[in-house]
């Protein structure tokens, strides 16, 4: 009885561990997603992006790398983020942290498999959305997105696991 006892009390500390809201990441997590494009004004979009759980998988943190110089001739690490479920706001925000000396923050909201991205750039709500294709692909969309349809699209391209 007291072994019993004690395996669901490691089950509680398991459960209390882990913070559900975060659980949607799981098919992004311990891989890394490659994207080449372009942007709507012609410049070129290369991103390698990757996904995991830390501090008892109560936030997720990114490692990305992508152009490091405004002429975009070099690749190297270009942004490291953060998303946590903030208790507070009862919502997952995220912040990504680049190169330039930047910080994008906004909220993350999960529907199905998709994730939608909110964020404030320069005064303009826009919004990358990850769309669900298959487990190794994401359709990725950056744009203007309201009332359920696209506004404005500045990028389209699909994300990829790296084999």
């Amino acid at each position: 009885m007291r072994y019993i006892g004690f395996l669901l009390f490691l089950f509680s500390l398991h459960a209390v561990a882990q913070n559900p809201h975060l659980e949607a990441f799981a098919p992004l997590v311990n891989k890394t997603w490659k994207a080449e494009g372009k942007w709507s004004n012609g410049s070129k979009f290369i991103q390698e992006v990757s996904f995991k759980y830390d501090l008892q998988k109560n936030v997720v943190v990114t490692n990305s790398k992508g152009f490091i110089d405004y002429s975009q001739t070099k690749l190297g690490n270009r942004n490291h983020g953060v998303r946590m479920w903030v208790n507070e706001a009862k919502a997952i925000k995220f912040w990504e942290f680049d190169v330039f000396g930047g910080v994008t923050k906004g909220t993350v909201t999960t529907e199905n498999k998709n994730f939608v991205y909110t964020y404030d750039y320069g005064g303009t709500i826009v919004t990358d959305m990850w769309e669900y294709v298959d487990e190794n692909t994401y359709r990725f969309v950056v744009g203007v997105f309201k009332d359920g349809k696209w506004e404005s699209i500045y990028l389209d391209t699909q994300f990829k696991a790296v084999q």
